[in-house]
């Protein structure tokens, strides 16, 4: 297994990425991860739709909360054609039960829990904490990598303009 140490950094301290890293133009890996309700969801389901993959630590924490709230708020103005998933290694019982008390309704939570597929494969798994990177990849309607960004400090927040200004070059 490819491991990439001190790609980023958590309050500073540096961390390993499991996982090769993505680039712009490649296929998106597909791969399996678990929705709210226990069943299995592959990545290439998306094909045919602009989708964004928002990878995080934990929705129980500010900076996710934040940053996941904020997606559910852009699915609105951006339609029915986009996509817009969170990937987290938190269990699916804790991703429903965080959608509900946030009002978070379109953007879709899927943990990477079981066996950590979608951070081994997108190179957004931490070695050390065995959580996801905050990653946002945007994906077209063919399957490629059209945007991403790897935030190089986990307690950061995206760049929401330039996310979604990816996104409005695909629809």
């Amino acid at each position: 297994m490819v491991e990439r140490p001190g790609i980023i950094t958590m309050k500073g301290n540096p961390l390993t990425l499991m996982g090769r890293e993505i680039q712009v133009g490649d296929q998106a890996p597909d791969c399996e991860v678990i929705a709210n309700d226990l069943s299995p969801f592959k990545l290439a389901s998306l094909q045919g739709r602009v989708a964004i993959l928002s990878a995080v630590p934990s929705l129980d924490t500010p900076v996710c909360n934040i940053e996941t709230r904020r997606f559910n708020e852009e699915a609105a103005k951006l339609g029915a054609n986009v996509a817009i998933l969170t990937i987290s290694m938190d269990l699916p019982f804790a991703q429903k039960r965080w959608c509900a008390a946030a009002g978070v309704e379109r953007v879709k939570t899927y943990s990477d829990h079981r066996d950590a597929a979608f951070g081994l494969a997108y190179g957004v798994l931490i070695k050390e904490l065995r959580l996801l990177a905050r990653a946002v990849f945007v994906i077209d309607k063919a399957g490629v990598v059209r945007y991403l960004e790897l935030v190089k400090e986990v307690a950061n927040e995206p760049d929401y303009d330039a996310i979604l200004q990816a996104v409005a070059r695909l629809v």
